[in-house]
């Protein structure tokens, strides 16, 4: 039995073949929609690259892409077919087309819902990218006068500035690293080379941030250095003075900016997944509604239209054969009872032994 079996008449094709048209070029737009999404969603990773460690996460605005392309091309292909279907003549032509048509529209619609979902579940990849890059990026702040490390310090200050963030996971970060340059050390101060010999490995450690960290907002002129010694501060205690400087890490405020976008995103592309899917459906009920037609022989009566022959049980078990059964074409069977027709097959001519010979007659 048919699933969701539906009466066409030869109007009710005509107007659905019509809709079709329309809605595949308003598929083509949102194809461009998608190839968009998928180009600024690229743009703002590029952005940020310096700061992200190498990993999968263009994944996402790749596929975004590809599949935006994809639209385009399927659904002007689309609308050219069901602008065909509305006369029954030139329906024929398009008749074998249509069901490879659909297998693969439909395929297409999944890559939509995957790229969809893809962008609710990039968050832990983004996230370690992002610890990873920005550390690595606070561990070279200092090296402004090394060849392919020099604009970390330039690219790390606008960060912070931007998004209004210190250090990776807090502006205690910068505590653990030297981020002064040694060209700007006084190696002639007692302080100095005290702090230097202190650290095992020789680092000029300071419980300070740069200038990128402090808040403008600030009532009072921001403190950069000494932040947890309340004595070295003029009615100063650290705990509570917040606005002093960006107590938020750049990683929770990039992972915060950058999940936002995916979730816009996400949105946009599961709704074209909707759309797309029920565009999907219309051109199915006409295909089959249009086949119908055809093997009925009258061009202006009803016919039937469904999504599926069969029940979806039935479908399912008839899908399942056909791909249990390829590759098998050539085999031979062993099974008992199932051997080949052709053996043990008695050859009437080969058999006959009594077979009268002509004699050839000599020359004379």
């Amino acid at each position: 039995m048919a699933v969701l079996r539906v009466k066409f008449t030869k109007t009710k094709r005509d107007k659905l073949a019509q809709i079709l048209w329309i809605l595949n070029w308003v598929s083509v737009v949102s194809g461009i929609i998608l190839f968009s999404l998928g180009l600024f969603l690229k743009i703002e990773i590029k952005k940020r690259n310096e700061v992200m460690a190498k990993g999968d996460i263009n994944s996402v605005p790749n596929m975004l892409i590809s599949v935006g392309v994809i639209a385009c091309i399927i659904n002007f292909l689309g609308g050219k077919i069901c602008y065909d279907c509305s006369d029954a003549n030139k329906f024929s032509r398009w008749k074998l087309v249509m069901l490879p048509y659909i297998v693969c529209t439909f395929c297409f619609t999944f890559c939509i819902l995957v790229g969809a979902l893809m962008c609710y579940t990039m968050r832990n990849e983004l996230e370690e990218s992002l610890y990873l890059g920005l550390r690595d990026a606070i561990k070279f702040y200092k090296d402004t006068d090394i060849p392919g490390r020099c604009f970390l310090k330039k690219t790390v200050d606008l960060l912070q500035i931007g998004f209004r963030c210190c250090g990776n996971n807090g502006f205690r970060d910068w505590f653990e690293i030297q981020w002064v340059s040694p060209r700007y050390l006084n190696m002639a101060s007692k302080e100095v080379l005290d702090r230097l010999k202190s650290n095992i490995d020789g680092k000029f450690l300071v419980d300070g941030v740069p200038f990128s960290c402090c808040n403008p907002s600030s009532p009072r002129p921001c403190i950069q250095y000494q932040l947890t010694n309340n004595s070295a501060h003029y009615n100063y205690d650290f705990l509570t003075e917040e606005l002093n400087i960006w107590m938020k890490g750049c990683r929770e405020a990039l992972l915060d900016y950058y999940t936002g976008i995916m979730r816009s995103i996400g949105i946009a592309a599961l709704l074209i997944w909707l759309f797309e899917l029920s565009v999907l459906i219309g051109v199915r009920y006409l295909q089959t509604a249009m086949k119908n037609v055809l093997l009925l022989g009258d061009l202006e009566g009803e016919s039937d239209g469904w999504l599926l022959e069969n029940s979806f049980v039935e479908t399912a078990k008839y899908n399942i054969n056909i791909i249990k059964n390829l590759g098998k074409a050539n085999q031979i069977s062993t099974v008992s009872g199932m051997n080949d027709p052709n053996i043990n097959v008695q050859n009437t001519d080969c058999d006959k032994t009594n077979i009268t010979t002509k004699s050839i007659p000599a020359a004379r």
